[in-house]
């Protein structure tokens, strides 16, 4: 397949590609059949969907998708014990991660048992003192006073801690990758056990909480008994699902389109709360709970209070979520600081080391361990290579993973913490963490990166950008992006359709701010397409578009609907641009 539009090297290096031989052909036989626009029918042919389903794909139904909760082992082991629980009036705490998905994980269940007249008690472990998971003191302590102690995103590896919970049974919820053996609980229910077979395995935690609950409302409604109305529960799953980075395919697209509807009601006070301090004033998308609300919910996790998230997330009082959003908007400020001078050192550790292995990583001393795995985020996207980042206190080790699409980082670093060159490591497939001693980093580092190689890791070459199609501006309208919405939501797993304009003349360009970039373009036969650069004075493409002198560009990137005093307006978000020639 030749370069798109010639351009095998644009202003930021990408090679573009258009839609293959088949795409084509499919996307023609797609809008012959259903009258679609053809940038829908390109799109939904790109995404795998064949024309006979076009309709059914462009309006999930979540009960059509939703799959049967007993498909998971435990399930009914699970959903049967936490119903007992309930009845026998006895004591519940839940034990969560510090993340967003373990946040909402918790939240979807104190949230279920406060509305069927019962509270439980949150316990959630401090990430520099306790580390990730359960931990035998805080179980221990957690069986005296509790008769149930439920798991979630978090305990398929835990078996110590969990055996040491004498007194109480344990429930796992999870998704993470799980070990030969599974702990001594009562369930665990994970469809990344290494005995399952359910197909399941891109459903985050919180997804897997949803369906405990979806068959214990069905245990109730059998005994007579109305539960909770779930699928006001979605914005949670939502949240969750595109913070953690989990494919927006199969079931978990149709439980993150219900969820932003169910959030944009702003019906709970948390993410009410969380969306008015990250100055969210439009409908949700899965970028803004990727990158506005996200972060804030995990920002108290990182450097902060570890329970703030979940008790934003879980609270009924808009003054007490006014109160943890301000000081999650503030932790997170903070945090970015944190962030920038651990990613200044890493890029310049991975750079002197070498980008072009099959593995990135840098460690350094007094890194925080909060930020490791954002700036893991930033190495990965940087080089396009899995990578590590480690922050070493003590003569330990503490580190984050993020990999790349098709390899698998989660199974390589479980499988250096059976060989013994980690404390401990797991995690799945798009991301890890791991604890190892600061005198083997080195050689578990090297271990990782032969791991990596055979899955092709150092094969990866430079991004290439994807392209769907041209477009004209004149095309671009706000009807053509609603339509276009409609075979959303896009994120990971599902990439968002992008169109080139070809050979377009730039009528005005102005910098927002120090490295944003807002430019209008026209193609000289229609009117003016308005487009914005995030962070494109961070790179060449400002400063090239900045000063075009009157030179034609093509220019590459997203549609999206721009909302400005109650007035809809086409936008590109641009992504690339080359010139023409």
């Amino acid at each position: 397949m030749g370069d798109f539009l010639n351009v095998s090297a644009s202003l930021t290096g990408r090679r573009w590609v258009g839609p293959s031989v088949e795409a084509e052909r499919l996307a023609e036989a797609m809008r012959q059949a259903t009258g679609l626009p053809d940038p829908v029918c390109r799109t939904l042919a790109r995404l795998g969907v064949p024309a006979e389903m076009a309709t059914g794909y462009l309006a999930p139904a979540l009960r059509d998708l939703l799959p049967d909760p007993l498909k998971l082992k435990d399930m009914a082991e699970a959903a049967a014990r936490i119903l007992a629980a309930l009845q026998r009036r006895e004591r519940i705490a839940v034990f969560a991660d510090y993340d967003v998905d373990g946040g909402a994980s918790a939240a979807l269940l104190l949230t279920w048992l406060r509305e069927m007249g019962r509270s439980a008690t949150l316990y959630i472990p401090d990430r520099i003192d306790e580390g990730y998971g359960p931990n035998a003191p805080a179980m221990q302590a957690l069986a005296r006073d509790h008769d149930l102690i439920v798991c979630v995103d978090c305990g398929t590896l835990s078996h110590e801690a969990i055996a040491a919970a004498q007194g109480a049974d344990v429930i796992v919820l999870d998704h993470h990758l799980g070990a030969e053996t599974l702990p001594p609980a009562l369930a665990v229910v994970n469809p990344n056990r290494q005995d399952e077979d359910s197909e399941l395995g891109h459903l985050c935690a919180a997804a897997v909480v949803f369906l405990v609950l979806v068959e214990v409302n069905r245990r109730l409604r059998q005994e007579g008994v109305k539960g909770p109305d779930l699928m006001g529960y979605l914005d949670l799953v939502a949240l969750a699902t595109v913070a953690d980075v989990a494919p927006l395919t199969g079931v978990n697209r149709a439980l993150v389109r219900q969820g932003l509807r169910v959030m944009a009601r702003r019906e709970r006070p948390g993410l009410v709360a969380l969306s008015d301090v990250a100055r969210l004033d439009a409908a949700p998308t899965p970028y803004h709970l990727g990158f506005l609300l996200g972060p804030r919910v995990n920002a108290g996790g990182r450097i902060g209070a570890a329970d703030l998230g979940a008790r934003l997330l879980s609270t009924t009082d808009p003054s007490e979520a006014a109160a943890l959003a301000e000081r999650l908007d503030a932790l997170n400020t903070e945090r970015r600081d944190i962030e920038a001078r651990v990613r200044d050192a890493a890029l310049d550790q991975a750079e002197a080391r070498g980008v072009d292995g099959p593995l990135v990583w840098a460690a350094g001393a007094g890194w925080h361990p909060g930020v490791v795995g954002i700036v893991a985020s930033r190495l990965k996207e940087a080089t396009n290579r899995p990578a590590v980042v480690i922050g070493v206190e003590d003569g330990i080790g503490k580190g984050s993973g993020r990999s790349v699409t098709g390899i698998d980082l989660g199974a390589c670093v479980q499988r250096l913490a059976a060989e013994g060159l980690l404390d401990k490591g797991g995690g799945h497939r798009m991301a890890a963490g791991l604890t190892v001693a600061e005198d083997r980093i080195e050689a578990a580092m090297a271990r990782l990166g032969e791991l990596l190689a055979r899955q092709g890791a150092d094969r990866v070459g430079p991004r290439d950008l994807s392209l769907d199609g041209m477009l004209m501006p004149g095309a671009a309208t706000v009807d053509l992006i609603e339509r276009l919405e409609e075979a959303g939501p896009f994120g990971q797993g599902a990439p968002a359709p992008r169109f080139a304009f070809a050979d377009q003349k730039i009528a005005h360009v102005r910098r927002i701010g120090e490295a944003h970039l807002k430019i209008a373009f026209h193609d000289g036969m229609g009117p003016r397409l308005e487009a914005i650069a995030f962070g494109a004075f961070d790179g060449p493409l400002g400063p090239a578009l900045e000063a075009h002198g009157g030179a034609p560009f093509h220019l590459a990137g997203r549609l999206e609907i721009n909302h400005w005093q109650g007035r809809q307006r086409p936008q590109l978000r641009l992504d690339d641009a080359a010139p023409v020639g």
